[in-house]
């Protein structure tokens, strides 16, 4: 399906800009956009989740726990390391338990994946992985740790 059948509230803010511009100038028009912005903006457009997500992909306001149950191609993993990554940047005495299956799959896919909290983190705000100690310290001192459901 493409992005102009698609009902408008599922769309990102992203997606909304870009249906904004006739199909046939979308890529010029885009281009134009992005080339025309400071250096600065253009890097800080890359790492705001929040014009690039879906609706559905909003965290809750102030929960503590947050369930996303979608099929695969969602966004869960993008969606959670994003939270995750706000959640530490802005509580500086955040401690936070990353669980997966096996502590394998936690590293894999929540901390080194391609949507996982290295590659989420601007340049300038990447937290230290310590893979011996299973923890991600960010540099404002917030703190995830890495657990296996199979041994707690």
């Amino acid at each position: 399906m493409s992005i102009s059948e698609r009902d408008p509230a599922t769309l990102s803010m992203a997606e909304q800009v870009f249906m904004l511009v006739p199909p046939e100038q979308r890529t010029d028009a885009i281009t134009e956009f992005v080339s025309g912005l400071p250096a600065r903006r253009r890097e800080d457009l890359v790492w705001t989740w929040s014009f690039w997500r879906r609706p559905a992909q909003t965290p809750p306001a102030s929960y503590r726990t947050w369930v996303i149950r979608a099929g695969r191609g969602f966004g869960k993993t993008r969606a959670g390391a994003e939270w995750i990554r706000r959640v530490a940047e802005t509580t500086p005495d955040a401690r936070i338990a990353l669980v997966a299956a096996s502590l394998g799959e936690a590293r894999a896919v929540m901390v080194e994946g391609e949507s996982g909290l290295l590659a989420v983190a601007p340049p300038a705000r990447l937290p230290l992985f310590e893979p011996s100690l299973r923890r991600l310290t960010w540099p404002n001192g917030a703190q995830a740790t890495l657990y296996s459901a199979g041994e707690p």
